[in-house]
C-alpha cells in the first residue's frame, strides 16, 4: 500500500506544474487531447500561480517523505527475516541440546537399572549364603601357588579361606578403574581358585579405608560394591569361571583388618579378599 501511494504521489507531483505551465501559457489544447476539440483559456493570477506552486511543492515533499518510510520499511523487514533465521537458528541447536540431554538421562537411567538389578542379584546371593548349612572343612585350605605373588595373602578363617589382594595393587586410586597389568593378576589368582576349588562358591568381597574422599563414586559402600565388581566381571572374563561360581560383597569401611590410625594399616584395609565357601555351587 505505500508503495501504491508513494508512486500515485509522485506522478501527480510531476504531471501538476506541466498543467500549470500550460493554463500559464494560454494553451488552447490540453496534451493528451483529441485533435480539433478545444478547451477555453485559462488565465493564472501570480497569486493563484504562487499557491499552486506552494501546494505542488508540498507534494514532492510528501512523495520524498513517503520514500524514505518506503525505505525504512523495506530496512525493518530485511532486519526482521534476518531475526528470524537466526531465531530458527537457536530453536533447531536447543532442540539438538535436549536431544543430546534425553539420550544422556536415558544412559543414565539404564546404567542405575542394571546397578539395581546387580544389587538385587547381590543381596540374594548373601541371603543364600546366610541360610545355608555351614559344615566345618578343614580340607578347603589346600595348596594354592598365588601364596608365592607379592602381596596376595591366603589365611584360613574359620571354615572360609580368605585370599586377600591389596587394592592399591589393582586399582587407581579412590576408583574401580584397573592399573595397568591388574588384569594379568587377576587372572591367576582365578586360575589357581579354578584349579584347587571348581566347584566352591566363592565370594567376592570389596573393603575400603575409612578416608575415603571425593572419588567418582558417592560413598565407601559404592566403591566397594564397583571394586568387587571389577573383580567380578575380571574373574568371568579373563580366568573363564562360571558367574554361577561368583557372588559380590561391598562392605565400605566396616571391616578393617588393622587399625585405620596409620597409612599403612589404611593401605592393608584397601582390599578385595576372595572368600572360598565350604558350598558348592548349584548344578
Amino acid at each position: 500500500m505505500v508503495a501504491v501511494v508513494n508512486v500515485f504521489v509522485s506522478r501527480w507531483a510531476i504531471a501538476l506544474p506541466m498543467l500549470i505551465l500550460f493554463a500559464a501559457a494560454g494553451c488552447s489544447q490540453l496534451p493528451g487531447a483529441p485533435s480539433g476539440q478545444q478547451t477555453a483559456a485559462v488565465t493564472l493570477s501570480p497569486e493563484q500561480q504562487q499557491a499552486i506552486a506552494m501546494q505542488t511543492q508540498q507534494y514532492q515533499q510528501r512523495a520524498a517523505a513517503l520514500d524514505r518510510d518506503n525505505q525504512e520499511l523495506q530496512s525493518l523487514l530485511a532486519q526482521s527475516k534476518q531475526q528470524a533465521q537466526l531465531m530458527e537458528e537457536q530453536v533447531k541447536a536447543t532442540q539438538v541440546q535436549l536431544r543430546d540431554t534425553a539420550n544422556q538421562l536415558a544412559a543414565l537411567q539404564a546404567d542405575n537399572n542394571q546397578m539395581k538389578s546387580r544389587t538385587t542379584a547381590m543381596a540374594a546371593s548373601i541371603r543364600t549364603q546366610s541360610q545355608a548349612e555351614i559344615r566345618s572343612n578343614n580340607s578347603l585350605l589346600r595348596n594354592l601357588t598365588i601364596t608365592n605373588l607379592p602381596g596376595v595373602q591366603v589365611r584360613q578363617d574359620g571354615d572360609v579361606i580368605r585370599v586377600e589382594i591389596p587394592a592399591d595393587q589393582l586399582f587407581n586410586p579412590g576408583t574401580a578403574q584397573l592399573k595397568i597389568g591388574a588384569d594379568e593378576l587377576i587372572r591367576s589368582v582365578g586360575a589357581d581358585l579354578l584349579r584347587n576349588y571348581p566347584q566352591q562358591m566363592i565370594g567376592i568381597e570389596g573393603h575400603t579405608d575409612n578416608g575415603v574422599a571425593a572419588t567418582q563414586v558417592a560413598t565407601a559402600q559404592h566403591l566397594s560394591v564397583a571394586q568387587a565388581t571389577t573383580v567380578y566381571d575380571a574373574l568371568v572374563r579373563a580366568a573363564g569361571m562360571s558367574a554361577n561360581q561368583l557372588f559380590v560383597v561391598g562392605h565400605g569401611a566396616n571391616h578393617p583388618v588393622v587399625s585405620n590410625g596409620t597409612e599403612a594399616g589404611r593401605a592393608r584395609n584397601r582390599r578385595i579378599e576372595l572368600v572360598i565357601y565350604p558350598e558348592t555351587m548349584p548344578r
